[in-house]
């Protein structure tokens, strides 16, 4: 299988104008009919097509392993790790390679959407009633569509 990489620097936009100082750029991605995003501050790249070695006696969201440039880096699957079913990949399928305190984590997702700029200061707690493991925040982007924010810390912690 060929390596196909992306830096998260080419997908975000060239321009840069006066953004407030509460504005961090998020990368959206699409598991389970959800949007989420997670700041670019901890997106390493973005890799599809990368054969991931299956290692016994872990949790069913934990794919496996891909050596990276030489450095071995776990794999979960976001949709099975916040409790929603698997379904086959396909060519949309990739795999964000974050780094969260100094810890390499691949997420498998369904797709890759975009970069955004978002003002920190408007994003909203999930409501209670609607609580997704490994949700910190929401946004509405549009009248239809919602923005959920991804708790990094709490995927580092019980990965």
């Amino acid at each position: 299988m060929s390596n196909e990489n992306t830096t998260i620097d080419s997908i975000a936009e060239d321009s840069v104008t006066d953004i407030p100082t509460s504005t961090e750029r998020f990368l959206t991605f699409m598991s389970d009919g959800l949007t989420i995003g997670v700041s670019t501050n901890y997106v390493t790249e973005i890799i599809t097509n990368h054969t991931i070695t299956i290692i016994p006696l872990v949790p069913d969201y934990v794919k496996g392993i891909i050596n990276l440039r030489g450095q071995i880096i776990p794999i979960i699957d976001i949709r099975l790790r916040m409790g929603k079913p698997s379904i086959d990949y396909t060519s949309t399928t990739c795999i964000i390679v974050l780094n969260i305190d100094d810890t390499n984590l691949g997420i498998i997702v369904d797709s890759v959407q975009q970069v955004i700029d978002i003002d920190k200061a408007q994003i909203s707690p999930v409501p209670t009633e609607n609580h997704q493991e490994l949700i910190n925040g929401m946004i509405s982007l549009s009248e239809r569509s919602v923005l959920l924010f991804l708790d990094h810390e709490q995927l580092a912690r019980v990965y």
